[in-house]
């Protein structure tokens, strides 16, 4: 068998578009890896390569730290492999399961996120759902959808009930299994899966405090979350997508892996 991670780089044999949606997408990957949202091998994020209805998927199989550029996998809406490192690592059919419906549905996403964190799991598993408690996630009060649990995602039926329960948010928890996020770029999808991660972070350590929580009235909650809204000051990702790829290149000149854009 062939479980080799040491994959040729596709620099200069792909176009400009793809690889540049590839290094874009692998770094992600490490980031999301550095900010402690990783599961193993599991879990996927997918993205859009510009001009097309392709998209680039990690080999199941890799820890997210030692995803690349080259080892990205290209596939259609329907999943199916275009191409993929000369490799016996295939892809997770959930990845296309859950992210091929959305992409397919929604025009205006590009990049598509899915974790099982500890706390995302947790707040999932809630009857309450995610609370509107704290700043960052009054960001979601009213623009957050909830899947339910229908077992693992590996059947294509259950594409239609993630797209009605996703909407037009670009969040979303899954009952019982873990966190959603999209949006039109990869540094947009990145910045609202931190930002949901460390709402679920904090409304699990409230709770784990036994104090009463206390929550703001309607009106501000409404409020804030407008004023949080992709657009309506800023977009999300843009400001914040140069620092993290700071971040990634200052802290993997040491960490043994290959470049995350090789």
């Amino acid at each position: 068998m062939n479980y080799s991670t040491d994959f040729p780089s596709l620099h200069g044999q792909v176009s400009p578009q793809e690889w540049q949606a590839r290094v874009e997408l692998a770094a992600c990957y490490r980031l999301v890896d550095q900010l402690g949202m990783t599961d193993l091998i599991y879990n996927h994020i997918t993205s859009k390569i510009s001009g097309t209805e392709h998209l680039l998927i990690n080999l199941y199989g890799l820890l997210y730290k030692e995803i690349t550029a080259s080892s990205l996998v290209k596939i259609d809406l329907a999943g199916n492999i275009l191409t993929k490192p000369d490799t016996d690592y295939g892809i997770n059919r959930s990845g296309y399961v859950i992210h091929g419906a959305i992409h397919e549905a929604r025009a205006d996403v590009n990049c598509v996120m899915h974790t099982h964190t500890r706390a995302g799991q947790a707040v999932a598993s809630m009857k309450c759902g995610l609370l509107p408690m704290t700043q960052t996630s009054i960001r979601f009060h009213g623009h957050i959808g909830y899947h339910d649990f229908e077992g693992p995602s590996i059947d294509l039926a259950e594409r239609a009930a993630l797209v009605r329960d996703l909407g037009p948010n670009d969040a979303m928890i899954l009952r019982n299994h873990g966190l959603l996020t999209c949006g039109a770029t990869v540094p947009q999808a990145l910045n609202t899966m931190y930002q949901l991660e460390m709402s679920c972070r904090a409304q699990v350590d409230a709770m784990a405090s036994g104090t009463e929580i206390t929550l703001p009235s309607s009106a501000v909650l409404e409020h804030t979350a407008h004023l949080y809204q992709p657009g309506t000051r800023r977009p999300y990702g843009v400001l914040e997508w140069p620092a993290m790829i700071r971040l990634l290149e200052a802290e993997g000149k040491n960490s043994g892996y290959p470049r995350y854009d090789a």
